[in-house]
């Protein structure tokens, strides 16, 4: 099944915290460098103002160029500031009560960790697609505990729901996993690349 496999498409989520005058240029630069299939909004804030002001800029961003933007956990948000989705951090827990809220034209997902039986549950229960990660060590996501490629490997052979690699997305660790997942969830190896993120997005972009 794997040989007939697109290349991973883009997933891109924002850093945990950002100062919005000083994030809007790198972010369209990133944009405009390679193409993205989503973008994410993951401050880590829970401050309700913080959240909106970011979403309305970030939402005129990613629609100006024809991409979803979608939230961290804050579902209730996602009506109210015009988003197109929310992503759920744990697990299978909250995807029906989400779905059933959001309806099923919203983008729901799911991120579970290194746990098979999540992801498959949170697909039963309605998610459009799930996050799997962190997929080395070198990444502060997670309890520690690494999502080998066996799994999104079993995954693309067993399982029609789109998966996700995220977290520790570099050298060996995204080369290994290219051939079993459908996007590639892209933060830190972007924002804190040392020659900007719209080179380092390009230069991801090109090794796919």
């Amino acid at each position: 099944m794997t040989e007939d496999r697109e290349p991973p498409k883009i997933y891109l989520a924002t850093p945990p915290a950002f100062e919005l005058s000083g994030f809007e240029t790198p972010l369209k630069a990133a944009l405009d460098a390679a193409p993205v299939a989503c973008l994410r909004l993951s401050l880590a804030t829970r401050d309700e103002d913080d959240l909106s002001r970011a979403a309305d800029m970030l939402r005129e961003i990613a629609h100006a160029r024809d991409i979803p933007l979608v939230i961290d956990d804050h579902f209730r948000l996602v009506e109210r500031l015009g988003l197109d989705g929310v992503h759920l951090t744990d697990g299978a827990r909250r995807v029906k009560e989400v779905r059933k809220l959001l309806g099923k034209e919203a983008i729901l997902g799911a991120f579970c960790g290194t746990s098979r039986h999540a992801g498959m549950t949170a697909g039963e229960l309605g998610a459009d697609y799930i996050a799997f990660g962190p997929v080395s060590a070198d990444t502060l996501l997670g309890d520690g505990t690494v999502a080998e490629p066996e799994l999104f490997q079993w995954w693309s052979e067993m399982i029609e729901i789109p998966v996700v690699a995220e977290g520790g997305l570099a050298g060996a660790a995204l080369a290994g996993l290219l051939p079993y997942t459908d996007f590639i969830c892209l933060s830190d190896e972007i924002w804190a690349a040392g020659d900007g993120p719209a080179a380092a997005l390009g230069r991801i972009a090109a090794s796919l």
